[in-house]
This record gives structure tokens, C-alpha cells and sequence, in this order.
């Protein structure tokens, strides 16, 4: 080789050797830091298991409260939050609307998805000052019991948001193609640049901004696969930084606010409490025996999928985990009797919707959380509205079924029924125990779920000897990075409706629905709507965060039960979140069934339409969900 062609050679590989030691650096620090926050988030939950486990045993049992429970799970609470948040951020998980990304061309996709990165970081560093100066405020605060500085606390979020950054910049640096990644940077510095200049005359457009930040901004966002949190986070800094002179460290405090209520802590516990369950077999010796009951019956096994949803979503609280513990067992024997891919994934998001007020619903907790009404009132309103559209699904069944050749079916015989309750009795009978807990006053709705970890636990030692616990730390941070994407929406979401409450916008809102023709039954129907939409968009927990707070108090002046009136939003909520083509809930139970999402387009439009049917039966019949408070 001549010399020019070897100094050529040595030109081009300097670069590449370069860029091989910034990705192999990069790759060692994520390591690093992931592996360092995966165990401290997986400690968090294992702590917060045990205080509040202790607290109960402590206060019912031995009749020595530990006044201390409450102040020391809140202050792990927000880190076990933040660090949450971490974790699935490096893992991509927060919700992200991509239905209409993916229909773009894989290039567009890429850039879409490094601006998405660009725009959390983005956010990030905007709020990362304020999240330092709001900790070094509440260092001037005691807390009651412990008598510890509030810092401790609040140091939650500035720490978190400084994982999230340098988690940001690494997953910049491991996207490869470095002029994707400046193209992106700079896509989002010249868009946040335009909008500061613009700001003096933003300001004097009065109440049209809420429009340009809260409509724009979000949907904007949200359409081209930005995290949802972070939508609301950046809607809602550009709001108050441009249009208003308020401190910025208020979106921090109202973060602060919406992500430390300790009732939320329960979503981690029964999150926890669903992946526990699924391990230790309880929820396949359920659906086992369900099957052994009506296997036989034409439809059968579409009335065991509908009835294991409903138990199942009783226990784990998750709508993931319940289709995750109910799909694997039943599927491929629904597929050897010659169940369509489509209709066995239609079946199974149709089911998803109607269990999603079964206690104990991590919508309903941020209902009780955001709104002030009774979590224990709303568990107990919420099982028989899941049966009415459970009796609706079930018509369908029945018609679509009622030609099924069973010939080759075998009906279980009495022996083998009873085996299968012997087996299935543990897990039957925990939906009733944690209800008898609540009910009973042994422990509180946050707290119950510890008493359900422990009964699976001692479940799974006892009666499966093959469980498998080694998968314990795996599920512990499966439910930190499911808890820090739930609650940092949660958070962004309150400084948002904040800010709307502060605009004036719920008082016009107040005044507009108050002033709707047909009284209560207009605005029942108006919410179905709105909140049919606002699911398939935003999701239940968002969706709650942003609206609940403004229109349960116009319900109260309509008459409407808040506890009738949680019914209904959430099963219209659950009726977007699981109807194509953008619900979200219906493209993971396609993952989880592992079915293409055009097949079940057509499948589906049946039982939605009886989800409608069951879910008017609902608002038109109050007792349905207060019939039993």
C-alpha cells in the first residue's frame, strides 16, 4: 500500500476510533449509573413493604402505633418517585402516544424519536435551577415525627432530574449517527429560541395563550411522541415563564404536591402485588380453574378470558400485568379451537376497559387522590359496574359463538372441577381479604396491598415450591420504572391544572357546563364524550390528574353521586384507552397476545359497541355504583 493511501486509512479510522471510545464510554457510565439506580429504587419499594407492613401489625395487632409509618414511607416515597422516573426514562418507558410516529418512514421515526430525547432534556435542564432552589426552601422545615429537614425530602427532585439529564445526554450519545442527533438538538433549541423571543408579545395576548401552550404545545408534543409528562411539563414552563410573572419554582412545588400524596403509594404496591401474584402461579390457578368450569360451553373460553380479567384486575391493580396473567394461558388453546388472532386480541383490550373500575384500579386511587373522594367508596362502587359490561361483552360472545363445533371438546369432570378450586382457593380468596382489610379497618387502602404481599409471598413458599425468586428483583424494578412514568405525569399534570385553575380557565369551564341544556343527564353524556377522547389520548391517570379536579365539583351541583360520576368517567376513559386506532391500551395487549394490530380492527367494533351499550346502562342507573355504599 502506498504511503497517501495509509494516511488516508489512519484519517478515516481516527474518527471512527474516536467515536468507538465515546460510545464504549458512554456504554460503561449507563451501565454504571442504571445498575446504581435499578438497586436503589428496588431498595425503596422494599422498604416501603416493610415500614407500612410494620405499621400494621404494629397498630392492629400489638396496639402500639408507630407514628413515625406515615412521615418516613412519604419521604421514600418522592425518591422512590424520582429514581423511578430514571429508571424508565433509560428504558424508554414513559407513555408516549406513537400511533401516528409509526406510520412515518423509519428514518422520520428515528428523528422523531432524538427529538422526543432532545425535548425531555430540554425540559430538564429548564427546571433543574428551580427543582435546587425549591429543595434549598424546604431545608427550613421540620418534619413532626422524625424532626428531620424537610431537604431530605425534597432533594427527591433535583436529584432525579439530574439522573434524567445525564440519562438524556447518554442516550444521545448511543444513537450513533451524530448529524440525527445535532439535527434534533438543534430542531429544539431554534423552536424553545423562537417562543422566547416571542414572549413580549405573548403576554399580550391574554387568555389566548392557554390555547397556544395547553392545546398547541401538548398536542403538538404528545402527536409526534414526546413523553406525555414532559408535554405537560413543557406546555405548562412556557406558559408561566413567557405569559406570567410567577416564579418558575412553582412548577416544582406543584410536582412536589401531585407526586407526594401517600395514597398514591399503593399504585407500586399492587403493581408489586400483580407481578408477585403472576409468579407464584396464583393468577394461572385461577384462570385454570375458571376454564375447568365452562371449557365445555361454546364461547367458553371467552367467558373464562372476561371472567379472569375481572378477578385478575381485583388482585394486580395494573392493566398490563392483568392481561399478562390471563393471555399466556388461555390463548393457545383458544387458538387450537379455532379462535382468529384478531378476535382473541379484540376480546382481551375489550376486557381491559371493562375491568378498569374493579378495585383495586390504580385510576380510581388517583381519582380518591386528586378529588378528595373515598378510595374505599370508590372500591366498593366499582365492582359491579365492571359486571353490567361484563354481561355485555358476554352477549357478543355468545352470538359470535353460538355456532362453535365442541365435538372434540371434553367436559371436565367433577374430580377434576374440584382439584382446580383446591389449587385456585389461595388466589380466590385474596380479592375478598383485601376488601375485608379496607372494610374492616386493619389497614388503609395504601396499606392493604402490603398485607396482599405478604399472603402471596407465604402463598408462593407453602403451595408452589417452584416459584421462581430469583425474578423478585427484576419485578421490583419493573414496578419503579412503571411508578416514576405514572407519578412524573402525575406531577407535570398538577402544575398544569394548577396553572389552569390560576388562568381562570376552570371557572369558565364551571360556568360552561353548569350552563349546558338537559341538566344532569347532558353533562353525563358530555363527559362520556369528552372522556371517550381524552382516553384515547392521554390515558386515565393524566386525564384524571388535568380534569378531575375541575369537574367532579360541577357534578356535586348537578346532582350527580361523585361516586357515580367516577364510574362513568373512568369506563369512558377505558373505552378510548383500549379502542383502535389510538388507544394505547390496545397496542399492549396486541404485544402481549403478540398479534398484528390491523387484525383486531374489525373484531373489536362489537365489543365496543357493547361497552357503550353497558357503559349507558351505568350512567343512566346511579345504583349500579351506589347501590352498595
Amino acid at each position: 500500500m502506498n504511503p497517501t493511501a495509509q494516511s488516508l486509512g489512519a484519517a478515516e479510522a481516527a474518527p471512527a476510533s474516536a467515536r468507538a471510545r465515546r460510545t464504549h464510554v458512554a456504554r460503561l457510565a449507563d451501565k454504571f449509573l442504571v445498575s446504581t439506580v435499578e438497586i436503589l429504587a428496588a431498595t425503596l419499594i422494599a422498604a416501603e413493604i416493610c415500614i407500612l407492613f410494620a405499621g400494621v401489625v404494629s397498630r392492629y395487632f400489638l396496639h402500639q402505633p408507630l407514628v413515625w409509618t406515615d412521615e418516613a414511607a412519604s419521604i421514600l416515597f418522592l425518591w422512590l418517585a424520582s429514581l423511578g422516573a430514571v429508571v424508565a426514562f433509560r428504558r424508554g418507558e414513559h407513555m408516549r402516544m406513537t400511533a401516528l410516529v409509526a406510520k412515518t418512514t423509519p428514518r422520520v421515526q428515528a428523528f422523531l424519536d432524538t427529538v422526543a430525547i432532545a425535548a425531555a432534556l430540554a425540559f430538564l435542564l429548564f427546571v433543574l435551577g428551580p427543582a435546587y432552589e425549591y429543595a434549598a426552601e424546604e431545608a427550613h422545615v421540620t418534619t413532626p415525627a422524625l424532626e428531620l429537614s424537610n431537604a431530605w425530602r425534597a432533594a427527591a427532585l433535583p436529584v432525579g432530574l439530574t439522573l434524567m439529564s445525564v440519562m438524556g445526554v447518554i442516550r444521545l450519545l448511543r444513537v450513533g449517527d451524530w448529524r440525527l442527533v445535532a439535527t434534533a438538538l438543534a430542531t429544539v433549541a431554534l423552536i424553545c429560541a423562537t417562543f422566547f423571543v416571542l414572549g413580549p408579545m405573548l403576554r399580550g395576548l391574554g387568555n389566548a395563550n392557554l390555547l397556544i401552550f395547553f392545546v398547541g404545545v401538548t398536542a403538538v408534543t404528545v402527536l409526534i411522541g414526546v413523553p406525555i409528562a414532559v408535554s405537560f411539563g413543557l406546555a405548562t414552563f412556557g406558559f408561566l415563564a413567557l405569559t406570567t410573572h410567577l416564579p418558575i419554582m412553582v412548577i416544582v412545588g406543584r410536582m412536589d404536591e401531585g407526586m407526594s400524596h401517600l395514597i398514591l403509594l399503593s399504585v407500586p404496591l399492587f403493581v408489586f402485588l400483580g407481578l408477585l401474584i403472576e409468579m407464584t402461579g396464583m393468577a394461572r390457578a385461577m384462570v385454570a380453574f375458571l376454564a375447568s368450569l365452562l371449557g365445555h360451553v361454546r364461547g367458553g373460553l371467552s367467558y373464562v378470558l372476561v371472567g379472569a380479567m375481572y378477578l385478575v384486575s381485583g388482585i394486580s391493580g395494573s392493566k398490563a400485568a392483568d392481561m399478562a396473567a390471563v393471555a399466556p394461558v388461555l390463548f393457545p388453546e383458544m387458538r387450537e379451537r379455532g379462535a382468529k388472532q384478531g378476535e382473541l386480541v379484540a376480546l382481551l383490550s375489550a376486557t381491559g376497559a371493562q375491568t378498569e373500575t374493579i378495585p383495586p384500579s390504580l385510576v380510581l386511587i388517583t381519582i380518591g387522590s386528586v378529588t378528595g373522594v373515598s378510595i374505599a367508596a370508590l372500591f366498593t362502587g366499582g365492582m359491579l359496574p365492571g359486571v353490567v359490561l361484563g354481561i355485555a361483552l358476554c352477549a357478543v360472545v355468545w352470538f359470535r359463538c353460538r355456532k362453535e363445533d365442541l365435538s372434540h371438546v371434553r367436559k371436565a369432570s367433577a374430580s377434576q372441577i374440584g382439584r382446580a378450586f383446591l389449587v385456585a382457593l389461595p388466589a380466590l380468596a385474596l380479592p375478598f381479604l383485601i376488601r375485608a382489610a379496607v372494610v374492616e379497618g386493619v389497614a388503609t387502602a395504601t396499606e392493604v396491598s402490603t398485607l396482599g404481599i405478604a399472603y402471596a409471598v407465604l402463598a408462593g413458599l407453602l403451595l408452589n415450591r417452584g416459584t421462581q425468586w430469583r425474578r423478585l428483583f427484576p419485578m421490583l424494578v419493573e414496578t419503579a420504572a412503571l411508578t416514576g412514568a405514572i407519578l412524573l405525569i402525575i406531577g407535570t399534570a398538577t402544575g398544569m391544572a394548577w396553572s389552569l385553575t390560576q388562568s381562570g380557565f376552570s371557572t369558565t369551564l364551571a360556568q360552561a357546563m353548569a350552563s349546558l341544556p338537559g341538566g344532569a343527564p347532558m353533562f353525563l353524556a358530555v363527559s362520556i364524550v369528552a372522556f371517550v377522547i381524552l382516553g384515547s389520548v392521554l390515558e386515565g391517570i393524566p386525564a384524571i390528574v388535568l380534569f378531575g379536579p375541575l369537574l367532579f365539583p360541577i357534578a356535586r351541583q348537578f346532582g350527580v353521586h361523585e361516586v357515580h360520576y367516577a364510574m362513568v368517567v373512568v369506563l369512558a376513559m377505558g373505552v378510548g384507552l383500549f379502542a383502535p386506532p389510538f388507544g394505547v391500551g390496545y397496542y399492549a395487549a396486541c404485544a402481549i397476545g403478540r398479534v398484528k394490530p390491523e387484525e383486531g380492527f374489525k373484531p373489536i367494533i362489537g365489543y365496543m359497541l357493547a361497552l357503550l351499550v353497558g357503559l349507558t346502562v351505568v350512567a343512566a342507573v346511579p345504583w349500579i355504583s351506589t347501590g352498595f355504599l
